[in-house]
């Protein structure tokens, strides 16, 4: 089974809140090393903990975390944005295609990047963080582009297989973070969150269906689109 015992992480977004967690939480289930990055990286009070610029919007950035990178065996690609507008209709192309860029071009490209230096590795493991958006469409352009970083992992999942990478997808509905705070509604704490994910990677899961939430919609999949957005039901009259 995959293990975080001995690894060396490498954690984007770190800096946020489930992205502190990450790192933490890795750290004591026996990590030796986390390479906690972001746009603008923080000091750790934790000698195992490094600090790392990363841009996953940019290649240059990509490339040369690689180098600084290269004894990686865990890679977490946590960063994630939100758009202004919930909307597609109302938001600007610009911000749509700054969404992707964060949300899908950035991790798969990282995971490509890092893909050689994973399958040198025994018992490798990639972990892609999506959303509950990535099957309800509420959240315009930012659920299109979990839907799409979904695909991808699976893309991912089945390439990486035979290289001994393991692949696993999360998904969930609110998490108390402050890309949340705005959000109505029962939140989880990121620590649970982090729990229910490393747990799932050590038991060798594919994906983790986080709540009840993001497991009913999950569900909901297999019927009638009109059964997952009721409100279609009002307009062909």
């Amino acid at each position: 089974m995959p293990s975080l015992d001995g690894a060396v992480v490498l954690v984007t977004g770190a800096n946020g809140g489930i992205g502190t967690h990450f790192v933490h939480d890795a750290l004591a289930r026996g990590a030796a090393k986390v390479y906690a990055t972001a746009r603008s990286p923080r000091a750790w009070d934790d000698e195992r903990i490094v600090p790392l610029t990363l841009d996953v919007t940019d290649r240059a950035s990509i490339d040369a975390a690689v180098a600084a990178a290269a004894d990686v065996t865990v890679l977490v690609n946590n960063a994630g944005a939100t758009p202004p507008s919930a909307s597609l209709l109302d938001v600007s192309e610009a911000d749509i295609r700054a969404n992707m860029e964060t949300n899908f071009f950035g991790p798969v490209f990282l995971a490509r990047a890092f893909a050689p230096i994973l399958a040198a590795k025994q018992g490798s493991i990639l972990i892609d963080v999506h959303s509950v958006a990535s099957w309800y469409a509420f959240g315009g352009a930012y659920s299109a582009s979990k839907a799409a970083l979904w695909s991808a992992t699976n893309s991912l999942r089945i390439e990486l297989a035979p290289m001994g990478v393991h692949v696993t997808g999360v998904h969930m509905g609110y998490v108390d973070t402050d890309m949340a705070a705005h959000a109505d509604g029962p939140k989880m704490l990121p620590t649970q969150l982090v729990t229910t994910v490393y747990d799932a990677v050590e038991a060798g899961e594919y994906e983790v269906l986080a709540d009840e939430l993001t497991q009913g919609v999950k569900a909901a999949l297999s019927g009638p689109v009109e059964a997952l957005y009721p409100d279609l039901r009002g307009t062909n009259a």
